[in-house]
């Protein structure tokens, strides 16, 4: 591997036009973005529009695995009814789903 290295490094450098290399790391940097940052910036919107939109009575899911009854809303967290007269208050951040959109197991 040493010696392949080293042939490589020790072969005379031919000369390049400079925009190749440019255009080739505009290329890489697109096509990064597209396939890694895009889909992630569109998740966290969605994420966020959930957030925004939960409402008293909503039936949802924590990132602990917790369902719920939403029944009161706050500015960062919201307080869940998790079973009769048992109720949390939980971050807005760690609601991820709709409960009542989660398929039902038999």
């Amino acid at each position: 591997m040493t010696n392949l290295l080293t042939i490589i490094l020790m072969a005379p450098s031919q000369d390049q036009n400079p925009w190749i290399s440019t255009i080739f790391l505009v290329a890489i940097l697109v096509i990064f973005y597209f396939f890694m940052m895009r889909p992630q910036i569109k998740k966290q919107k969605e994420a966020r529009t959930f957030r925004d939109s939960i409402a008293k009575g909503d039936k949802v899911l924590t990132i602990g695995g917790i369902h719920g009854k939403v029944v009161e809303v706050r500015d960062h967290d919201v307080l869940l009814e998790v079973d009769t007269n048992i109720k949390l208050r939980v971050e807005k951040s760690a609601l991820i789903k709709d409960a009542e959109s989660l398929p039902v197991q038999k």
